[in-house]
This record gives C-alpha cells, sequence and structure tokens, in this order.
C-alpha cells in the first residue's frame, strides 16, 4: 500500500472516523482503584507525594470506596498501615487488623464492590521487608506459612480476592492450599508475578511507611533488566494456582506486559504504580504537560500492550475522563 493510493488520513479527518477503527478501547471495567487504610477516627492524612491520595480511618475508607463504585470501577485493592510493627508482621493477619476491618467494612456498607487485598508483610514488620528476616537474610520459606495464614485472615473477612505482592517462592501454591483447605476454593489469587525491583516504588513506601530499615529488596524483587525470567516467574504462579497475573510496574515494562500476554492465556494486570502517578502530578504542577492527556495516553498506552485491566492511582480521575466521552 504505496501513496497516493493508500492515504492513512483519510480515516483520521473526524473524531467520528477516528472512533470506528480505534484498536485500544479503555473503560472504567478496566480500572482498580488502591486505597490506603490506617487505625484511629475521622483520619484522613494527604500523602504529600501522591496529591489526592490518603491514609484514611475506616469511616472514611468506606466513603471512598462508594465514590470509587458509583464512578462505574468495579474494584479496589486495599493497604494498611497498622499501628504497630514487630519482626514477625502479625498485624497482618490479626483477625482484627486494619485490612480486616476495612474489608468487613466496606463488603457491609458497599456490597458491589470487589474488595482485593495486598498479602505482603512489609507494612507490618518492624524492619521494612516482605519476609521473615533471619541476620540480614529473608527466608524464603519461613515467610510462606505467614503469608498465607495473611491471605485466610483477608478472605475470612469477607475479601473477595487476594493479591500476594511479596515475591517469595512458592507462596501462591501456599496461599491455594491455605485457602482451599478453609473452605475457600472459590476465592481468586491475583499474583504479582512479575514485580521488579524498582525506583518508582518511592512514593508508595512513604504511603504505606514500608520501606526497608536495612538494604533493598533486589533478593526477592526481580532485577530490571531481565525479561526471560518474567515468563518463568508468571508460568511458576499459573502452575502454583494464581488466577490472574500481574505484571509492577507498567510503563518501564510495557515489553513484559506484552510478552506475557503472548506467553500466558491467563487475565493480565498491570500496575501503573506510585512513581509513574506522581512524576505526572509534579510535571502537571509545573505546567509542563496537560495532566489529564497525559494520564489518558499512560493509561491506553498499558491496555495496548495487553493488560486486561490496570490498578491505578488514576483511577478515579481517568473514570470521570470516560464519562465525559
Amino acid at each position: 500500500m504505496l501513496f497516493p493510493y493508500y492515504r492513512p488520513r483519510r480515516l483520521r479527518q473526524n473524531k467520528e472516523f477516528r472512533r470506528m477503527i480505534r484498536e485500544t478501547a479503555l473503560s472504567t471495567d478496566d480500572l482498580i482503584a488502591p486505597l490506603f487504610t490506617i487505625s484511629g477516627k475521622n483520619v484522613k492524612n494527604p500523602i504529600e507525594s501522591m496529591p489526592g491520595h490518603y491514609q484514611l480511618s475506616v469511616e472514611n475508607l468506606v466513603q471512598e470506596a462508594k465514590k470509587i463504585y458509583n464512578l462505574g470501577i468495579p474494584a479496589i485493592v486495599l493497604f494498611g498501615i497498622p499501628e504497630k510493627k514487630d519482626p514477625l508482621g502479625t498485624q497482618a493477619y490479626a483477625k482484627k487488623g486494619v485490612v480486616q476491618k476495612g474489608i468487613n467494612a466496606i463488603k457491609s456498607k458497599v456490597p458491589g464492590i470487589i474488595v482485593i487485598t495486598d498479602v505482603c508483610l512489609c507494612q507490618y514488620t518492624d524492619h521494612g521487608h516482605c519476609g521473615f528476616v533471619e541476620g540480614n537474610t529473608i527466608n524464603n520459606d519461613a515467610t510462606l506459612d505467614l503469608l498465607a495464614k495473611a491471605a485466610l485472615s483477608h478472605a475470612e473477612a469477607g475479601a473477595d480476592m487476594v493479591a500476594p505482592s511479596d515475591m517469595m517462592d512458592g507462596r501462591v501454591l501456599e496461599i491455594r492450599e491455605a485457602l482451599d483447605e478453609n473452605g475457600f476454593t472459590n476465592l481468586p489469587i491475583m499474583s504479582y508475578s512479575a514485580k521488579y525491583c524498582s525506583a518508582f516504588y518511592g512514593p508508595f513506601r512513604h504511603a504505606a511507611d514500608s520501606a526497608p530499615k536495612f538494604g533493598d529488596r533486589r533478593t526477592y524483587q526481580m532485577d530490571p533488566a531481565n525479561s526471560l525470567e518474567a515468563i518463568r516467574e508468571a508460568a511458576m504462579d499459573v502452575e502454583e494456582g494464581a488466577d490472574i497475573i500481574m505484571i509492577k510496574p507498567a510503563l518501564s515494562y510495557l515489553d513484559i506486559i506484552s510478552r506475557l500476554r503472548d506467553e500466558i492465556d491467563l487475565p493480565l494486570a498491570a500496575y501503573n504504580v506510585s512513581g509513574e502517578y506522581a512524576m505526572v502530578k509534579a510535571a502537571a504542577e509545573k505546567g509542563w504537560i496537560d495532566g489529564k492527556k497525559v494520564m489518558m495516553e499512560m493509561l491506553v498506552s498499558i491496555k495496548r500492550a495487553g493488560a486486561d485491566m490496570i490498578l491505578t492511582y488514576f483511577a478515579m480521575e481517568a473514570a470521570m475522563e470516560l464519562k465525559k466521552g
């Protein structure tokens, strides 16, 4: 097809033509909104590095979940900031833990919304790592039982889905077995299958108070230089019982999203992370970019790469833009 016989601009000349041939469609159905919950009453702590987001006590958490659901967004993912931390992260699996209370409150007041819970220990441990620490080493196998206990406690509190984000080997199988043995065979697992050791998590670690107190997470999160490893990680999670696999972060790993879309025949999620959000907000505040247009372009790029669903701090703003048509 050569010019002048083929002229691509013929189908770009008005918005109706552009709508008709558009290859990628973004909708509110694709969005999952992250929320942070904290102990206390009437708490709404602004997260400085993530404008528009807050640490919310349970009554404010419920109100935010209502707003999200009323915008047509089907799901939230819930993160907790406990009152107390300890070496074993016991508040992660406490029956009356902050996340467990949040799940119960949301499901009683906003029953239609899907509540997905982050399953990890980093917010709950006094050392800030995602597992059981021995010396300066994270003990993979000793961590698995703690993660399974956390996932089970979320299920018992009423969660609709659990999402292990720790990157310990074998945790999906351990969680699947714990859920099945306790009558939760129908509760799905969204696994953070390819979670890279990324500098884009900075604002989240501030929001969740989860920065490691020593070292970093390179011994368990993935090397940003690797792509074949992502296929192995995802395949292992599928074999262990994952129902949805996730890539995190999204924007610097669009190639991984695309590659896993070709390799794995399961629903695929991508996490548009806090650093990606913060950069857009900061540049928009400076007047250097049109923040809303950049937001929508970013989300479309993630969908175009192959993601079926997007966890994003832009969820509510994007939903409002989509309602405008």
